[in-house]
């Protein structure tokens, strides 16, 4: 499947993606609009968010013990410890839920599954063929895109306004693998389960990697990119101080990440 991206000055993955999915029906306008109304209502009336996760669950379970190709996002807020530093707990709470929840929201939108919150990472997956109108290694960098214009036009301005603090940003890593799905106990319906994979493990990686607004995907995701989509993306493996040989498949190579160059 070929994308082609737009060549003007700022090219949109989200546009293209949405251009060619008759099923996102939602605007960036009108999503931005919900995040606010979402965060708003939570700090002002406690508002609880549904849970998300349960979708995950239910499909991991069902193919338990199972190796399944998938994308694996990893998205971190920069700079939280300085936050849960300065907030009162009740505050610190609500920010961080909020992101957590508003996150999933946007993996959800583009088919993807919640895996888990880690502190104040969500990790999300997209499982390959799930889908047949868009593969999953568009879906998720797509998703990459739309967390970071949520930040910064949804919650930032709910930050400053409402709470009084500086506006966060995010890194986000991403990388394309097989995964296993394993069983923590006997039990069938209610044994913890969870994702066991090197892309787990390099989607992790990567996304320590990135400076704040910045998405990096790993080589095995940029190579399931159609060559017009990774116009989007500049090879930065040059630039790191410890490059990623032991990630590779073929240990006389370097593991090659890319960052994508419109934010």
């Amino acid at each position: 499947m070929s994308f082609k991206p737009n060549k003007e000055q700022n090219p949109n993955i989200l546009d293209i993606l949405l251009s060619k999915n008759s099923d996102k029906t939602i605007n960036s306008d009108t999503l931005i609009k919900n995040v606010q109304n979402r965060i708003n209502k939570a700090l002002e009336k406690g508002y609880q968010y549904t849970r998300v996760i349960d979708s995950s669950e239910k499909f991991l379970r069902k193919n338990v013990f199972g190796q399944i190709n998938m994308a694996v996002l990893y998205v971190d807020i920069v700079g939280s410890t300085k936050m849960s530093m300065t907030l009162p707990p009740d505050k610190l709470s609500i920010i961080i839920s909020s992101f957590s929840q508003e996150m999933s929201y946007v993996i959800e939108q583009f088919h993807g599954y919640v895996l888990k919150f880690v502190g104040d990472a969500v990790i999300g997956y997209f499982v390959e063929n799930e889908t047949e109108q868009i593969p999953a290694v568009y879906n998720v960098v797509a998703c990459a895109e739309s967390m970071i214009n949520v930040v910064k036009q949804g919650i930032n301005s709910i930050l400053v306004e409402k709470v009084g603090l500086s506006e966060i940003s995010v890194k986000i890593g991403i990388d394309f693998g097989n995964n296993v799905v394993v069983r923590y106990g006997s039990d069938e319906k209610k044994a913890y389960v969870d994702l066991l994979g090197p892309t787990m493990n390099v989607a992790s990686k990567i996304q320590n990697l990135a400076k704040p607004n910045q998405i990096i995907v790993g080589q095995d995701a940029y190579d399931k990119l159609d060559s017009y989509m990774q116009e989007f993306f500049l090879d930065m493996t040059d630039e790191l101080d410890y490059p990623l040989q032991h990630y590779s498949s073929d240990q006389d190579k370097i593991y090659r990440v890319y960052r994508y160059k419109y934010q």
